[in-house]
């Protein structure tokens, strides 16, 4: 059932005040002891106004909405009370004699930015008005979370568009220069300087990756104050001398199922924004807690959903973050350090990392304080130990390789790799092309398979050559994660190979794979 609309809401409260009142002659002393009695009573802010437009008198709820700062006495002009950028709208407004509702802002307290709300004006038979006020910071929000959403949506599906592309080139540049320092070992010197670049490159795409909440995640259960730990060298190394670090762990049993890369990540982002925030001198405190939310909790720029959290908390003495930037601090791109040159993809790195966690970022900030709360769901199992290298079988008996990707000089650099290993391999430009392989009768040992293709992509492929296949093992090639892989992987014999990658990688990758899954 849908909810009801604002003024259908208050059409009953704004019924009760006239038959409280009633007709002009029986508006005695009782109805205004009763309407005095339903103001005060109301969820939402109300008033009562003279001809003037000045307060008679205010409700509870109407004085918790602006906050204990915010003046509200008998003969306060009602204008005083609106935000100064409606304030003309509404002056007009209450001179109507029965106005519609208006959606306008109220002032606040400092630190709080104007209140959205929505008002109606009740003409009253002794002269005076009601004034009810319904508080739409809560839908505000929802909105404006939404078009987040949806701006971060478009934001992703460009950046992994852009990733896939680039990941490409930069799997043919790191392969080519591999394959040519191969040839020509004499050529490695002259030929680093492109591999650092590309593996810049490469670093850039995953950033860009992060905050549109699409990049590859390898997570495993681990314990949270045991990882603050690990990383505490770094963070003191980032932070230098100046900059004093406390760490206070919480009781052990605080685990969570996270990428430990990606965890680490987002401690150096949140350590170098702090640092340059306190301009290189200050305290920077790491905590880990817990929380229980019964029900879902406001905050920004993420609520609080119901659940068990485990919570890890940075905590700055810088100057704070002001009012007005506040609400824009983890938009990607967004930085007030353009001219020391910063990117503005910290803090939405971190924001993209901990929702693509199921996690909830929280973010306060006042005067010498800044403290950033990351919640992230509570795991009940044991932490995992890091799983130990395989050792990379040499492959000397070959194995039948089908090889499949839509960019003609990626696949023609992993070809070589993996024959020059002692694999067979038969190419694919397309995941159709290589559907009609399998049908027609081709019979490889393993599948590697690009997925974003034109026509049938790699995921839809490999499902199709597994209904053929059923014990074939698969190797799934992307520069980005995809939703649709998210299934896959939980998939016996299916693996996931990031963009971009050195043809080593893939010939040690495809070595490990098993002869026959379920053999």
């Amino acid at each position: 059932m849908d909810a009801p609309r604002p003024r259908a809401r208050l059409w009953p409260v704004t019924s009760g005040i006239r038959s409280l009142l009633g007709p002009p002659a029986r508006a005695e002393a009782p109805g205004e002891a009763g309407l005095a009695a339903l103001l005060e009573a109301l969820p939402s802010g109300a008033a009562l106004l003279d001809a003037g437009g000045s307060l008679l008198r205010a409700n509870p709820a109407l004085r918790a909405m602006l906050g204990p700062a915010v003046p509200i006495r008998p003969g306060t002009d009602a204008l005083s009370l609106v935000d100064p950028a409606t304030r003309e709208s509404v002056g007009a407004w209450l001179e109507a004699p029965v106005p519609p509702p208006l959606e306008a802002a109220l002032v606040a307290e400092e630190g709080r930015g104007p209140i959205p709300v929505l008002l109606r004006l009740v003409p009253l038979p002794d002269g005076t008005r009601a004034l009810l006020a319904e508080d739409l910071s809560e839908r505000t929000r929802r909105r404006e979370e939404a078009e987040a959403d949806g701006r971060l949506r478009a934001i992703g599906g460009l950046a992994g568009g852009i990733a896939h592309d680039v990941n490409n080139l930069l799997s043919i540049i790191l392969g080519a220069t591999d394959a040519a320092i191969l040839a020509t070992p004499a050529a490695r010197e002259e030929l680093r300087p492109a591999q650092d670049a590309a593996a810049r490159g490469a670093a850039l795409v995953r950033r860009l990756l992060a905050f549109a909440r699409c990049q590859h995640l390898e997570p495993r259960v681990l314990d949270l104050d045991e990882a603050v730990s690990a990383a505490t060298p770094m963070l003191r190394s980032l932070l230098g001398p100046a900059i004093a670090l406390e760490i206070r762990p919480g009781a052990l049993g605080r685990r969570v199922r996270v990428d430990p890369v990606q965890l680490d990540q987002v401690l150096l982002n949140l350590a170098a924004n702090a640092r340059n925030a306190m301009g290189g001198a200050g305290a920077l405190t790491v905590a880990t807690d817990t929380a229980l939310a019964l029900r879902e909790e406001p905050g920004y720029p993420d609520p609080l959903p119901p659940g068990r959290w485990a919570v890890l908390e940075v905590t700055d003495t810088g100057p704070g973050i002001p009012p007005d930037i506040l609400p824009r601090i983890v938009e990607p791109f967004f930085t007030t350090r353009a001219a020391e040159g910063g990117t503005g993809l910290g803090l939405a790195t971190v924001h993209g990392i901990v929702r693509q966690s199921g996690g909830a970022l929280r973010i306060e900030s006042r005067p010498g304080l800044t403290r950033f709360r990351i919640h992230l769901p509570r795991h009940e199992g044991e932490p995992e130990s890091s799983p130990s290298p395989e050792p990379a079988s040499t492959a000397t008996s070959g194995r039948h390789i089908l090889l499949v990707d839509d960019e003609a000089p990626l696949r023609r650099l992993a070809a070589v790799a993996l024959e020059r290993a002692g694999h067979q391999v038969t190419q694919a430009e397309d995941g159709d092309t290589a559907l009609e392989m399998i049908e027609d009768g081709l019979r490889p040992a393993a599948l590697v398979s690009d997925i974003t293709m034109p026509g049938l992509d790699g995921v839809a492929l490999a499902r199709a050559t597994r209904a053929i296949l059923p014990h074939m093992p698969v190797v799934l090639v992307s520069g980005y994660a995809e939703a649709a892989l998210g299934q896959e992987m939980g998939r016996e014999g299916v693996v996931f190979l990031p963009k971009p990658y050195r043809p080593a990688q893939l010939v040690a990758l495809v070595s490990r794979l098993p002869e026959r899954l379920g053999a």
